[in-house]
C-alpha cells in the first residue's frame, strides 16, 4: 500500500442512486490506493495499521465534477449579465480571450482561476482555454499542479467571429491542434486533452472534417456546446441547411458520442430527435443552470433527461455563471426545475436535492471513470465540509446539512480535500 491508503473519519453523505442518498454518522471510510474500500461503523481489523484523518463532526462528500467550464471567462464573471447569448460572445467573451495571446496576461488570470477552483469542492473539470496554443499549454501546467484531475481543451474557431480571435483557416486550426497534441503527449499525470470545437456556427465544415480526422487519431473526447440559446439554433440551421437539427451537425461528422466520448454542455432546447440520438451515442449532457439563466436560454427538460436515462452532470459555465460552485449549480438546478414545472411544463416534476446532488457527484463524475461515490471500488475523491458554523437549535440528520451545504456553503468551508485518495490541501 501507498500514501493513497488510510482511513477518513466523520459524518459521511453520498448517491446511493439517482433518488436516494447513503448518510452514516460518525464512521470511517477507507481510501486504499487512492480506490474506496468502503464506509464502515467500526473499522475492520485488515485497516487498523492505516492512518486515520479524524474529521469527526465534519460532513464528508464525494468530490464534486464541473462537466464545463470556461477558464478565460473567469476574469469577468459577474458582468454582461443582462445580455443574451451571442450578443455576450460579442461584447464579452471574445475581446477578453483575445487577451490570451498575451503569456504574462494569461499566466496572472489563469493563475487565479486554478487557484480557487483548487480550494472549492470541485475535484474534476472539464474546462474550455482559447485558441492559443501556447496559453493553453500554460493552463495546463498550472491545473495540474492544482492536484485536480482535469481535461482541457485548446478552442477551434475559424468563422463567425472577429478577425482579433478568428484562427486564419481550418488547416491552420488544425495544424496547431496537432502541435499542441504533441507538445503536451506524456507531460502530465493528472491533466489530459480533450478536442474542444466551440460550437458549430464558429467551426467550418472542413475544420469539422480534421478535427474528426485528430479525434480518430489521437482517440480523445470532444467537447462543446448544443441547443443552448433560440438565435443560435436557428443560426445552426441556415449554416448546416442539411441537418435535422443541431446535433445532427456535429453526428455528421462522427463528434457526437459513439466512438468519440462526448460532452454537450446546455441541450436547454434539444428535439425529440435529439434526445433519441444522445441517449443512442452516450453523449453526455452538461446541465448549466445558472449560465441558462443568467443569458435568458431557458431551462432545460433535466427531469427527462435523468428519467429515460441520459448521461447528464453539472457544469458552471463561468463566465455564464458567475460562480464555480457545484453546490450551488445543484441548488440552481433544483430552483430552475421547479420554475419550469410551475411556468411550461407541469408533467416533468423537479428535481429533488438528492437527485441534483447525484448529477454534481455520480453522474458528472462518471464521465472520468468510477468516480462521484464513497462505495467500494470508486476512486477516493472526497470533500471534508465545515458546517460548524451554521448555526441552529435544530437537531439535524447528515442529510439535513448536506441539503443545507447545497445552499450554504462557501469556499472557507472547504476544510480538506482528497483527489484520487491524494490529499490536495
Amino acid at each position: 500500500m501507498n500514501s493513497n491508503s488510510f482511513v477518513l473519519k466523520g459524518d459521511f453523505c453520498y448517491s446511493r442512486d439517482p433518488r436516494h442518498l447513503e448518510t452514516v454518522r460518525d464512521s470511517f471510510l477507507v481510501s486504499v490506493d487512492g480506490v474506496s474500500a468502503g464506509i464502515y461503523q467500526i473499522l475492520p481489523e485488515p485497516y487498523w495499521g492505516l492512518p486515520v484523518e479524524d474529521w469527526s463532526g465534519r460532513l464528508i462528500i464525494p468530490g464534486l465534477t464541473d462537466l464545463h467550464v470556461h477558464a478565460p471567462q473567469y476574469a469577468f464573471r459577474g458582468l454582461g449579465m443582462d445580455l443574451e447569448l451571442l450578443d455576450w460572445l460579442e461584447a464579452h467573451v471574445f475581446p477578453e480571450e483575445a487577451k490570451y495571446r498575451d503569456l504574462d496576461y494569461a499566466g496572472k488570470a489563469y493563475g487565479i482561476f486554478a487557484g480557487d477552483l483548487k480550494r472549492g469542492a470541485t475535484t474534476r473539470a472539464c474546462i474550455f482555454a482559447t485558441a492559443h496554443t501556447e496559453a493553453t499549454e500554460l493552463l495546463m501546467d498550472l491545473l495540474e499542479e492544482t492536484g485536480l484531475e482535469t481535461l482541457v481543451g485548446r478552442v477551434n474557431m475559424d468563422r463567425n467571429c472577429p478577425d482579433f480571435i478568428r484562427e486564419s483557416g481550418a488547416r491552420s486550426s488544425a495544424k496547431e491542434t496537432v502541435r499542441w497534441l504533441e507538445e503536451t503527449s506524456g507531460k502530465y499525470r493528472r491533466t489530459r486533452p480533450i478536442l474542444t470545437p466551440r460550437f458549430i456556427p464558429s467551426c467550418t465544415d472542413e475544420l469539422m472534417e480534421r478535427l474528426a480526422e485528430i479525434q480518430r487519431e489521437y482517440h480523445l473526447p470532444v467537447q462543446s456546446h448544443l441547443s443552448e440559446n433560440g438565435g443560435e439554433g436557428a443560426w445552426v440551421q441556415e449554416l448546416c441547411p442539411d441537418s435535422r437539427f443541431y446535433g445532427d451537425a456535429y453526428d455528421a461528422f462522427g463528434l457526437f458520442g459513439g466512438g468519440a466520448k462526448t460532452i454537450m454542455a446546455h441541450c436547454v432546447l434539444s428535439c425529440d430527435e435529439e434526445i433519441a440520438l444522445m441517449k443512442e451515442r452516450g453523449v453526455y449532457i452538461a446541465h448549466c443552470p445558472q449560465s441558462n439563466t443568467n443569458l435568458s436560454s431557458g431551462v432545460a427538460p433535466v427531469r427527462r433527461y435523468l428519467d429515460e436515462g441520459l448521461n447528464i452532470g453539472l457544469g458552471s459555465d463561468v463566465a455564464g455563471g458567475s460562480s464555480l460552485s457545484i453546490l450551488r449549480a445543484v441548488a440552481d438546478a433544483v430552483q430552475c426545475s421547479k420554475l419550469r414545472w410551475r411556468l411550461l411544463d407541469q408533467t416533468l416534476a423537479p428535481l429533488t436535492v438528492a437527485e441534483a446532488f447525484w448529477l454534481g457527484t455520480v453522474g458528472g463524475g462518471s464521465f472520468f471513470g468510477k468516480v462521484g461515490s464513497f462505495a467500494p471500488g470508486y476512486e477516493l475523491d472526497a470533500v471534508v465540509l465545515d458546517d460548524s458554523h451554521l448555526k441552529t437549535p435544530l437537531e439535524l440528520s447528515v442529510g439535513d446539512r448536506l441539503e443545507r451545504a447545497v445552499y450554504l456553503t462557501e469556499e472557507r468551508d472547504v476544510a480538506a480535500k482528497y483527489v484520487k485518495g491524494q490529499k490536495i490541501f
